[in-house]
Parts: C-alpha cells; sequence; structure tokens
C-alpha cells in the first residue's frame, strides 16, 4: 500500500467503557436515597458501554422494524418484525428493571434508581426506551380501575420480556403502549373522532383511527376513544383472552426523522374491543397519569443523549491534533467541550431530583409531588429544547467524522428532536406550566422552598431568584402569560439547575453555569463561557475514569 493509506490522527474506538462514570449520576444516587443500587446501575452501564451491546445498538438502527399486514395466504396479520439485535436489547432492558418493576418493587429509592438505570442504558441505544417507558408509565394510569391493575401490573413489572402475539394474561411478562394522537387532533386530543361503543358485557367496541402509535407491537394499549359520557380512556389488548386477534389494523410504519429502530404505526380500528379505565368521560385526567411519566423519561433521556454526544466529543478531542496541537488543549475548543459538560451535567441533576421527588411523592410528601408537577413541565421544556442544540454541538467537535453514520453522531441528532416534540412539544409543556401555576399553588410553593435552599450561595443565582420572582408576578394577564410562557419555562428550569447545582456540584461547574445562564448576559450558543470560567476542572469532572 502507498504510504499516503496510512491511517493516523483519528481517534480509536470508544468501548469499553461505562455510562455509569459519571459522577453527577452517582453523587445523585447516593444523595437522595438510591444508593442501594449504585452497584446494579454501575453494572448496567458497563454492559451499555461494552462493545456487544454497541454492536446490537448498531444493528437494531441499521434493519428496521418491517410491518407485516398480510401472511402468505392472505390473513390478516398486522405483525411488525424487529432484527434479533432489538429483542436482545430490550430483554437487558425488562431484566434490569427499567420498565414497570418500581412500582412493585416496596425498596427505597426504586423510582431513583430506575431513572438512573434508564439514563445509562439510554445512551446504548435510545430507540427501544420507548416501549420501556411507556411500560413503566402505563400503571399510574392503571390504577384509576383496580381490578384491572391487579391482573395487569404484576406482568407489566415481571422481569420477562416475552415477545409474541399471544393473549397478555398468558404471557410471562408485557410490554405496554399507548394510542392517543388523530390527524385533526395532533395534542389537542379532545377533538379525537374514534368512537366507542358500550358491547353490554363491560367491554366496548372502538372504531376510528389513530395517527401516531409508537411500538405498535406491544402487548397493551391505553387508547382515548368518545364514549357516550365523552373522552375515556380504554385498555386495549393485541390479542383477545380467547385467543383472536383485536381488530387493530396497522396501516403503514411512519418514515420519520428520529431513530429507525423503533416502529410506529398509523392504526385503524375496525371495532376493537377494549376495557375502559378510569371515569367515564375524564379519559384525559387518566390518561395523563402516563403522559407524565413519559415526560420524565423524555427529561432522562434527553440528558442521556446529552451525556453520549458529550462523551463522544471529549474522546475524539482528546486523540485529534489541528494545528499543532490536541484539540483538546485549544483554548475554543476547551470552552465548547465545558460548555457542553456543564449542561449536560445541569440536565442530569434535574432529571433525577425530578425521579427522586417521584419517590418521596409515592411515600406520601405531598410537596415532593408538587414539585415535580410544576419542575417536570418547565424541564420537560427546556431540557428537550437543550437537547438538539448540545447534540448538534457535539457532532460539530468531531468535524467531518461527525457527519457520517458510522460515527453515531447522526443517529444521537436525529433523535434529539424527538424528546422534545414527543408527549407535548414546546408549547404544549410552556402552557402546562401555566396551568400547573393556576391550578396548584402548592406547586409554586414547593418549587421556591427548593430554590431557595441555595439563597445566599451564589449572588447570580439569588438575582435570577429575584428577577423570576417579578414574572412570576407579572401573570395576571392570561394573554400576556402566554405570550411569554416560554420565557417563563426558561426562567423556571435555569434556576432549579443552578440551585441544584451550587449545593451538589463541584464550584467549578457551578460557577460556569451561573455565571453563563444566570450572569445576564448569555447568547445561548456552547462555547460562550466567561473568562474566568475554570475549564480545567470542569473538563476533568465530565472525562471518563475507572467506573470500578
Amino acid at each position: 500500500m502507498s504510504a499516503t493509506h496510512e491511517v493516523f490522527n483519528q481517534a480509536p474506538p470508544l468501548t469499553g467503557f461505562s455510562t455509569a462514570d459519571d459522577p453527577a449520576l452517582l453523587e445523585a444516587l447516593r444523595r437522595d436515597g438510591g444508593g442501594g443500587g449504585e452497584a446494579e446501575v454501575r453494572a448496567l452501564g458497563r454492559r451499555a458501554g461494552s462493545e456487544e451491546v454497541q454492536e446490537w445498538a448498531r444493528l437494531a438502527e441499521a434493519v428496521p422494524p418491517v410491518l407485516h399486514t398480510h401472511d402468505r395466504y392472505g390473513h390478516r396479520i398486522d405483525e411488525v418484525e424487529f432484527h434479533p439485535a432489538w429483542h436482545r436489547l430490550m430483554a437487558e432492558a425488562v431484566a434490569s428493571g427499567q420498565h414497570a418493576a418500581p412500582w412493585v418493587s416496596g425498596e427505597p429509592g426504586a423510582h431513583l434508581v430506575r431513572a438512573a438505570k434508564f439514563y445509562v442504558w439510554a445512551q446504548a441505544e435510545p430507540g427501544h426506551g420507548c416501549p420501556v417507558s411507556m411500560t413503566y408509565a402505563a400503571v399510574p394510569a392503571l390504577r384509576a380501575q383496580p381490578q384491572l391493575a391487579d391482573s395487569y401490573v404484576p406482568l407489566l413489572a415481571s422481569p420477562e420480556y416475552d415477545f409474541g402475539l399471544r393473549p397478555p394474561l398468558g404471557k410471562r411478562g408485557l410490554i405496554a403502549g399507548m394510542s392517543m394522537t388523530e390527524k385533526q387532533g395532533g395534542s389537542d386530543v379532545r377533538a379525537n373522532t374514534t368512537t366507542a361503543e358500550p358491547a353490554g358485557d363491560g367491554s366496548y367496541v372502538l372504531t376510528g383511527h389513530k395517527w401516531f402509535t409508537s411500538a405498535p407491537m406491544s402487548d397493551l394499549f391505553l387508547v382515548l376513544a368518545q364514549a357516550p359520557d365523552g373522552l375515556t380512556c380504554f385498555l386495549m389488548p393485541r390479542v383477545l383472552p380467547d385467543g383472536t386477534r383485536n381488530a387493530m389494523r396497522l396501516q403503514r410504519l411512519k418514515d420519520k426523522l428520529g431513530n429507525r429502530s423503533n416502529a410506529s404505526a398509523e392504526i385503524e380500528y375496525e371495532r376493537a374491543v377494549a376495557w375502559p379505565v378510569g371515569e367515564p368521560g375524564r379519559g384525559v385526567r387518566t390518561i395523563v397519569e402516563m403522559v407524565n411519566m413519559t415526560r420524565l423519561d423524555c427529561v432522562l433521556g434527553s440528558a442521556a443523549g446529552m451525556r453520549a454526544g458529550l462523551r463522544q466529543a471529549l474522546h475524539h478531542t482528546r486523540h485529534r491534533r489541528a494545528f499543532g496541537a490536541e484539540l483538546i488543549d485549544q483554548p475554543l475548543m476547551r470552552n465548547v467541550l465545558a460548555d457542553l459538560a456543564v449542561e449536560s451535567e445541569a440536565a442530569t441533576v434535574l432529571a433525577l431530583r425530578l425521579a427522586a421527588a417521584l419517590d418521596r411523592s409515592e411515600a406520601g410528601d405531598p410537596a415532593e409531588g408538587a414539585l415535580r408537577r410544576l419542575g417536570l413541565a418547565a424541564g420537560k421544556y427546556w431540557v428537550c429544547k437543550r437537547g438538539s442544540a448540545h447534540a448538534a454541538e457535539a457532532l460539530e467537535c468531531l468535524g467531518g467524522n461527525g457527519y457520517v453514520e458510522e460515527s453515531g453522531m447522526p443517529r444521537l441528532y436525529r433523535e434529539a428532536p424527538l424528546l422534545s416534540i414527543w408527549e407535548g412539544s414546546g408549547n404544549v409543556a410552556a402552557l402546562d406550566v401555566l396551568r400547573a401555576l393556576r391550578r396548584e399553588p402548592a406547586a409554586l410553593d414547593a418549587y421556591l422552598a427548593e430554590v431557595d435552599a441555595a439563597a445566599g450561595a451564589d449572588p447570580r443565582l439569588d438575582a435570577a431568584i429575584a428577577r423570576l420572582r417579578r414574572t412570576l408576578g407579572a401573570l395576571d394577564d392570561p394573554h400576556r402569560a402566554q405570550l411569554t410562557a416560554r420565557v417563563l419555562a426558561e426562567q423556571l428550569t435555569l434556576v432549579l439547575q443552578g440551585s441544584l447545582l451550587v449545593r451538589h456540584s463541584v464550584p467549578a461547574v457551578a460557577d460556569a453555569f451561573c455565571a453563563s445562564r444566570l450572569g445576564g448576559d448569555w447568547g445561548h450558543a456552547f462555547g460562550t463561557l466567561p473568562p474566568g470560567a475554570d475549564l480545567a476542572a470542569v473538563l476533568e469532572r465530565a472525562t471518563l475514569k475507572d467506573a470500578g
């Protein structure tokens, strides 16, 4: 071979690491009651960073699912075929308890530990996180119908991944999905036209369509339909108790921007059988319990994507030279990398604090439930918005190498906007902030108590809290409140992140965050940390070490 074909100045493959090698993650586990699960989180992080699991992730993305509407004889089957790598990823996610296991665990900090597992495992391959997340989120909604919950929750929480079309109660474990969105309504689910007619035996028959249904191969779905008493939530199985297939017709799989590993479908119901969940006519109220749980996973997924992108950027710049020095040693690149690291840690501490609030609210602390209500609405808006910008900047750190599929960065970049859109896009999330403030005064009280726990620790944070209080005091005009809802959601999130970092992170990260995000003159672009920021300390904290 000619000497010109010698390969040099390229980063080596990044394998054999641990996605749990993350100080912000491990500190949050120990601080908020999840320390007992640290060994399991570390073990899962090593699996996520292994060469084997990375290859599963590549294959699941490279060989997307295929819809088979009919068999060779013309019978309607509506099956989705996945690459075996998908099933391996799903099996490990379920076995590790990332689905509904915390609801039956009884262990302290179960939801926080589950959140940490979801965070480290999603860094391997995010697409299969969708059915895992919906299975987790289905349980609070099912609680509205105790008889159904008694039958199905143990199977939703089972560590067995049992793929295949069979009657649900005869399987070793179940996966759940959600079917809400219709063509004419989108986020306005009250405009849904799918109808539900009583069958006379306690069940209903549903007729209509759904425009987006992710993970259509799930065993069970929570579905919204217009019943005689109004919009109602229903539980719909893919296979009926007698073994016949329910009349759910998969019309096509979506050719979507995001991950290619997971299937999303358009579905027609032709008098499909379902059972009511919750109070008739209060379907939105029932299913919002599921939506709030999947919104938590949107924040966790965005934080996981940021950590994965940061890791790739740090790895590349440590091994790439340009203009006579390693990229990571060049001042402007160091600023970019440190800024990415600050954003990543801010997202991580917020997501895990909200998961800890769920544990505490489940244990009977109403203030923690109120904090989660407002913090999650604001965090869903801001963290998921920042995910796309973070992915783009991390990709840019790799230059042209980041623009090719083999790097994995395009997959990360395509996935990021999904988490901002799923379960309510930016406007929906920002308006939900206003709804929480208007309907649940305790949410603001709990939020202010949380951020005030850092009062006096940093003057920039104190000033930001004061500005936020002034903004909150000017919400009496509903029109003006809507116009400024995004500004408010951003402020609420940044102040909460600042308070968490000031109290719990190292001084370099907290100082860099407060100086840039709260200090006043911030252009939102990465790589604009002020000259006084301790970039070396920030990068040291973000760098992979032995996760032991």
